[in-house]
This record gives C-alpha cells, sequence and structure tokens, in this order.
C-alpha cells in the first residue's frame, strides 16, 4: 500500500531512531541463549503427561507446537516456564495482559470479588459500572451485553444484524478471524488452492466437522478492495445483513485499511441499509482508549470487544447504537449465557477500563513509544543485515514480516511471504528468551522497559544475521 495520508499512520513513521548504545553493545546470540536456563526436562514430562489426558496435549489449536510452552508464572513483561526459563513476553496471553501479567490493579480487584462471590446468575452493581465506562469510551456504544470470550461477542453481533435487518447474509474478509465458531470460521488462513480467484474468493471451511451448507450466506471478498463490496451490493445489497471487519486486522499480520476504505465501508452499508460490525477483540483498548474505531475515526453500527479489556480475565462485550441494540433489549434477539457479565471479570474490567480512562495520558504515549523504538530496532537491524522485513503497526501492537513486497495489504499479500523463515527468526528469538506470536506478531505491554527493548533488539540482530 502506498504511504497513507491518516495522521495515525504519520505518527507510527515518525518514531525515533535507535539509540547508538543498541549498535554498541549487542549481545551475542550465543550468550543470549545462555541467559535462560537450557534444561527442558519438566516441559518435556508435563508435555507427555498431558497428552495422556488432554486431546493433542493443548486447550486451544493455538497453542500447537513440536514443545509447546509451560508457563510456571509471569509478571510483568516477563515469564518463565516450568524450567525456569526466563521469557520476554510480546505475546502476553494473545493480547489481552496490556498492563502486563500479574498487574496489582487486576489482581486486587480480583481478589476482593471472589470474597464477595465468584458467581451470582444475578444482576449486580459492577456490570452498569463497566457498561458506562464503555458507553463513555467507545464511539459506538450506546447500550452493552456482555459475554465471556471475544466468540460469543462476534457471533452475537451476527445474530443482531440477521435479526434486526430481517436480511440473511454475511460479507466477511479474506484474513480475518472472528472466532472459532461455525458461522464465521471460513478463510481465516485459507489455501490458496482451494480459494480461488483473489477477486473473487471462495468460502473455505476452517475445518472438519462444519455444517453442509454453512456457507451459503456468507460472502467473503478481498480486505482493502471497496470496489469489490461496492460490486457486492450492487447486486445483492437487499439480502445483506451486515459487513464485520477487524478494523485493523491483527489476525493476518497488522493490517492497516486503506485510506477511505473504512469510510466507504460505512458509506456503502448505510446506503443500503446493512450494518457494519467493527471485531476489536485484539485492537479494543490496545490502539486507543476507544479502540481502533477512536484511532482511525469511522463509527460501526455494532463492535465486540474482549482481551484488553479486563487484563486477563475472560470478559467480553458487544456494544451498540441504542436503535440496533433495541431488538436484543425488547427479546426480538436472543442473548444468554450463564456467566455473562461474571462478577469476578466485572470487577478486573472495571479496574482496568477506569485505569486507562483516568491515566490515558500516561498510558498511552509511552505504550507507543516503546513499540515504535522496537518496530525501528527491527527495522535497523535487518536493514544492516540485508534482510527484507516489513514492520507496520501501531507500536502497541506490529507485525514483522519477512518478504520483499513494497506493502501487505491483505491476506494474499500476507500469504506471500516468507514462512518458513518468519518460522526462523521466531526459533531464533525463542530459544534466547523473547517470546512473540509465532507469525510475527507483538503485543506490548505498559511494563515493557527500556532494558527489555534494548535486549530484545541485541537479540533480534543476532538472529536476524543467521537469516
Amino acid at each position: 500500500m502506498a504511504a497513507a495520508t491518516r495522521p495515525f499512520d504519520r505518527r507510527w513513521s515518525a518514531a525515533p531512531a535507535v539509540p547508538a548504545a543498541h549498535r554498541e553493545a549487542r549481545l551475542t546470540l550465543e550468550d543470549a541463549v545462555q541467559t535462560v536456563a537450557r534444561g527442558h526436562e519438566q516441559t518435556d514430562r508435563l508435555y507427555a503427561r498431558a497428552k495422556q489426558v488432554i486431546a493433542g496435549g493443548v486447550s486451544s489449536d493455538a497453542r500447537r507446537a513440536e514443545t509447546p510452552l509451560f508457563v510456571d508464572h509471569a509478571r510483568g513483561a516477563e515469564l518463565w516456564d516450568v524450567d525456569g526459563n526466563r521469557y520476554v513476553d510480546y505475546v502476553l496471553g494473545q493480547g489481552p495482559n496490556l498492563l502486563g501479567h500479574a498487574s496489582p490493579i487486576v489482581a486486587e480487584a480480583v481478589s476482593a470479588q471472589v470474597s464477595r462471590g465468584v458467581a451470582y446468575a444475578a444482576q449486580h452493581e459492577l456490570e452498569a459500572v463497566v457498561a458506562e465506562r464503555l458507553c463513555q469510551l467507545v464511539p459506538s456504544a450506546e447500550l452493552v451485553r456482555f459475554n465471556s470470550v471475544g466468540s460469543e461477542a462476534v457471533h452475537g453481533a451476527i445474530r443482531l444484524a440477521r435479526g434486526h435487518t430481517g436480511r440473511p447474509k454475511i460479507v466477511k474478509f479474506e484474513g480475518n478471524y472472528h472466532g472459532w465458531l461455525d458461522p464465521v470460521l471460513y478463510s481465516v488462513h485459507p489455501d490458496l488452492a482451494l480459494a480461488g480467484d483473489a477477486r473473487h474468493p471462495a468460502a473455505v471451511g476452517g475445518t472438519a466437522g462444519q455444517p453442509r451448507g454453512g456457507a451459503d450466506d456468507l460472502i467473503v471478498l478481498p480486505y482493502n478492495d471497496l470496489d469489490a463490496v461496492s460490486a457486492v451490493f450492487k447486486d445483492q445489497g437487499d439480502e445483506i445483513a451486515a459487513v464485520i471487519l477487524e478494523p485493523l486486522l491483527c489476525n493476518t499480520g497488522c493490517i492497516t485499511p486503506a485510506p477511505g476504505y473504512l469510510e466507504g465501508l460505512r458509506d456503502v452499508t448505510r446506503q443500503h441499509g446493512a450494518l457494519l460490525i467493527f471485531d476489536e477483540i485484539i485492537s479494543g483498548f490496545r490502539v486507543a482508549p476507544g479502540g481502533a474505531q477512536e484511532l482511525l475515526g469511522v463509527v460501526p453500527d455494532l463492535s465486540a470487544f474482549g482481551k484488553a479489556m479486563a487484563g486477563g480475565m475472560q470478559v467480553s462485550a458487544l456494544v451498540g447504537s441504542r436503535e440496533v441494540m433495541t431488538s436484543i433489549a425488547n427479546g426480538t434477539v436472543a442473548h444468554a449465557g450463564t456467566f455473562n457479565s461474571h462478577p469476578v471479570a466485572m470487577a478486573a474490567a472495571d479496574a482496568v477500563l477506569r485505569h486507562l480512562d483516568e491515566h490515558r495520558d500516561v498510558v498511552y504515549p509511552p505504550l507507543v513509544a516503546a513499540g515504535q523504538r522496537l518496530m525501528n530496532g527491527l527495522r535497523d537491524s535487518a536493514a544492516r543485515h540485508g534482510v527484507p522485513m516489513l514492520v507496520h503497526g501501531p507500536g502497541p501492537v506490529f507485525q514483522t514480516y519477512l518478504t520483499d513486497q513494497p506493502a501487505v495489504t491483505d491476506y494474499r499479500s500476507f500469504a506471500a511471504c516468507d514462512r518458513p523463515a518468519m518460522a526462523k527468526f521466531h526459533a531464533g528469538l525463542f530459544a534466547a528468551g523473547i517470546n512473540i506470536v509465532p507469525r510475527g506478531l507483538w503485543f506490548l505491554s505498559t511494563e515493557h522497559t527500556d532494558d527489555q527493548v534494548d535486549e530484545t533488539i541485541a537479540i533480534a540482530d543476532e538472529v536476524l544475521a543467521t537469516l
């Protein structure tokens, strides 16, 4: 994608240069590896034990690995595995730990609530407090419903869109992940031999066991291609209930919407009476107090939030305009769940959102700056070693792509990146005590220190030298 003109893109590219000290005092990869214990006996033992009673030895497919990470404890921006190996952590529980691991803000709120009761299956004050905060922070939030995990909130948004509009079809985009439930687990990272033409991709199921015909009311389109969306609405607009997307595409790299793309989606959905849904499970509260919709300046009809909302506790929220959410309020569209507005999760969400709201000026600028400094350090190292690397994102989350493409703008360009080289890069970082999401995604927390960023840049430099 050509250089964008949006103010937030200029901010991303205006990070300070990497201090010379990073280039003068680099660790060797051998030294870095020796900073962590090299034993894996306890990990191997626990994995063998887990495989006897847990399907595949892991409780989520996202944790599949030749040897999964078994964590003993975590604090701040670091975690330690069961063998005593220490890691600087840029996975942060796949994003939720914006305030770092074992944040005192979260721990104190959770501990206080546990002694008052864990599950009520009844209303309580905290859920109203959190909902009020969401309505203050999030541009699209006028009414709220809570769930436990992101997949539930997204599923609720899609059901609500269909129920409110009376239409069957949903538009989603290649490379966007909206949870693991059947209606949306299509074309996340599909085999291109099955996906077909880039302009008119096929809906490729993500798993065995999805119902036959499950994609009949799903329209899959390329991301960042407004013409493709306009063409579909011209042909099928009166059948489309909603368009759903990650406004900042974090499940396929960290891809920025092209200038005018989100605005165009907002216009075309309004013109045809369809809803616009933002999946902000990852971007929400991480890139700005009001999520990507605040940062990017486009307000959808419905939004799904989770992850960073409660600092690691399992909670998600479906928020939207009063007009649309009324279809849940009056019982037209069903929405239920025993653990919805779970008191302990609500206590964590209240503490985290209050902190992010009241201290935004001391939370977000340093968080963005730390991410940008790390991004620039990686760019500097890659350039020095002649490694074709793109580094892109707002800072609190970003992606490293190993590719000689000028930009990554959609799933197809993401799929063209050098994934074997990325696997080698990830393995080298991990061996030296740097933990990132294997596909090259990095999350920053408020607890990452300058020393940890320096350490990461030094280790990454040595790993890049081996690629």
